[in-house]
């Protein structure tokens, strides 16, 4: 168990992709018209791309890489990336034909971000916005595929565990309930203020390890609790990134 603890410290600290099935580092695009004609988005032709500096003299496009993408309807656009550079620019082509360029801009500090597209004659002027991104992504669904991801994928892993200690399988309610809280907090409020996943994978794996341990606190101890906590948490972030890859065309 302490060589587990260890691996699993070794990639919180060093994992760059951190590959799981939680919220991901979004941007959110508003298009607001400066112009007489309100063309629709053209999405099989429109990109994001990622600079490294701020003149974009070093860029590469944003792409299609598992759930990382550009993902764009007739009126607006946002993006989903397992990590975004530190600049940002689109180019986006209409349905009349035309293609506009924006301004680079700079990534937002936090996982979810919202930014207002002012479509001009020429060009687009991307701005950032003090309004929160919308709240309601929990109802998409990649946010619904990924909590029943997760719940299968712990409540497997938690009975292999109880299984090996010999607990009762009693405790796999509260291993649901408490993958349904922090779920629900991770994707309806924390993604809105936190800037890193690492911070929800901690805040699941501890909050989780506490609700188990509240609501069996004379079939489990605290030890067992994280321990349980920890295995469910490694096994669903693991295989997460591979299921991610697999079902992302189906997601969207």
């Amino acid at each position: 168990m302490k060589k587990l603890l260890a691996f699993t410290l070794f990639l919180c600290a060093f994992s760059p992709l951190w590959a799981d099935v939680s919220p991901k580092p979004e941007m959110e695009f508003n298009f607001i018209y400066n112009t007489a004609q309100k063309p629709a988005i053209d999405p099989l032709h429109s990109e994001q791309i990622q600079c490294s500096d701020n003149q974009c003299i070093e860029s590469k496009p944003l792409g299609v890489y598992g759930l990382q993408k550009l993902y764009c309807q007739p009126t607006g656009c946002f993006s989903i990336a397992y990590k975004y550079d530190n600049f940002q620019k689109l180019i986006i082509t209409f349905a009349d034909g035309t293609t506009r360029e924006s301004n680079v801009f700079a990534a937002p500090d936090t996982l979810r971000a919202r930014f207002n597209v002012h479509v001009n004659e020429d060009d687009l002027t991307v701005t950032p916005t003090t309004l929160k991104a919308d709240s309601r992504a929990w109802a998409r669904r990649d946010a619904w595929v990924s909590l029943i991801l997760v719940l299968v994928i712990e409540l497997v892993a938690a009975m292999a565990y109880l299984s090996y200690r010999r607990k009762s399988f009693t405790i796999l309610y509260s291993v649901g309930v408490a993958n349904l809280l922090t779920t629900a907090a991770s994707w309806m409020v924390l993604a809105l203020y936190v800037k890193e996943t690492a911070l929800l994978w901690f805040f699941c794996l501890l909050a989780e390890t506490l609700i188990i341990r509240l609501m069996n606190p004379r079939k489990i101890s605290l030890y067992d609790s994280f321990m349980l906590s920890l295995t469910t948490n490694v096994t669903s972030y693991s295989l997460g990134m591979i299921l991610s890859f697999l079902l992302a065309p189906l997601i969207f």
